[in-house]
């Protein structure tokens, strides 16, 4: 790999007076002038011309369990194969790749040139199932996903994206012929706490969850950070719940993920197990039928149970699967079906 040619001219711009862009692909929709570069710091306008520095400048990739994503849904036990660029449309102090996510500077010397091809052979070398855009924010690389998603389409692969879900129609409607399914991190559901903390809008990730589910076939599953006294207030989770039941469906499975101190937040403790245990008890009293409790270690909170007859349908120890007794998308013992994509 090398450091040089990272610039490509970008997708989905709008041109402006006197230079200007804007960008079409998140909900930011950035008005750029000559010189300048979008909230994500790899987006730039050079000379009235929209450059994405992201397609060429990869920073991240190897093998990973489909569950680290997470997603327990979709090809378990399955290994994807996942990259990353720099960049990042959100500015979450509480970022746990806040390294690769939020530089700015130095930006030609972290960046390696990976091309489409080459990615996908190497999944394919590594005995992955699918092709994972993960660990910053996809949405910022989205030319670099489509020319991959494509290619590992044809060469029998899947593509999985980990968002924030800041998408705009535009970036959706190009994902849908290529993109097979998405873990969104769903931050809150106080718009204060997107305005105030991560820097972005509550409204733009919500239309897109519901975007998602009821006008593609992207299978989708979503994740909360619960960080204590900030977005894991009782009334405020219900409310949350309530959006996924009635806008996602019941079966969208959802994982409650625990806080750990990380880059501009070293001040706040890890997530009580209380509040955690609450909140999955929240999400299935609301109507939930798959809750799943993350970055804590036993299998009564990664397995995925039946929620027609209790039975075990899949035992998980960290990423590993134990036992899998989903039998052609049902349940072995009474027969529910079981949503997800699982072969």
């Amino acid at each position: 790999m090398s450091n040089q040619g990272l610039d490509k001219a970008a997708l989905w711009e709008a041109k402006g007076a006197e230079q200007t862009v804007q960008c079409l692909l998140c909900a930011h929709r950035c008005r750029i002038p000559e010189g300048g570069a979008g909230i994500c710091g790899v987006r730039e306008n050079q000379g009235g011309v929209l450059y994405t520095r992201a397609f060429h400048g990869l920073c991240s990739a190897g093998a990973d369990p489909i569950e680290k994503k997470p997603l327990f849904h979709f090809m378990p036990g399955s290994r994807t194969f996942s990259i990353a660029c720099m960049g990042c449309n959100f500015k979450c102090g509480f970022c746990q790749n806040w390294q690769i996510s939020q530089t700015r500077a130095g930006y030609e010397k972290k960046g390696h040139r990976a091309d489409p091809e080459a990615i996908v052979q190497t999944a394919l070398d590594q005995g992955c199932a699918s092709l994972a855009y993960t660990y910053t924010e996809p949405t910022v690389f989205m030319e670099l996903c489509g020319e991959c998603g494509t290619l590992a389409r044809t060469a029998g692969l899947k593509n999985v994206f980990v968002s924030n879900g800041a998408m705009t129609r535009e970036a959706i409607d190009y994902a849908k012929p290529w993109l097979d399914a998405i873990n969104i991190d769903l931050k809150a559901f106080d718009p204060a706490f997107y305005r105030n903390v991560c820097k972005a809008n509550l409204d733009a990730v919500l239309a897109s969850i519901e975007r998602i589910a009821n006008e593609t076939d992207i299978w989708m599953e979503i994740t909360t950070l619960l960080i204590p006294g900030q977005n894991d207030d009782k009334e405020q989770l219900k409310r949350l719940v309530e959006f996924l039941v009635t806008k996602a469906g019941p079966d969208v499975p959802w994982h409650v993920s625990r806080f750990f101190p990380q880059y501009q937040w070293l001040n706040l403790p890890p997530t009580p197990m209380d509040t955690l245990e609450e909140a999955c008890e929240i999400g299935r009293a609301g109507g939930l039928n798959y809750v799943y409790l993350g970055n804590v270690r036993g299998k009564s909170f990664e397995s995925t149970e039946c929620p027609g007859c209790g039975a075990m349908l899949i035992e998980r120890q960290g990423y590993r699967i134990i036992s899998n007794r989903v039998e052609q998308g049902q349940c072995s013992d009474c027969g529910l079906r079981v949503p997800g994509i699982h072969a």
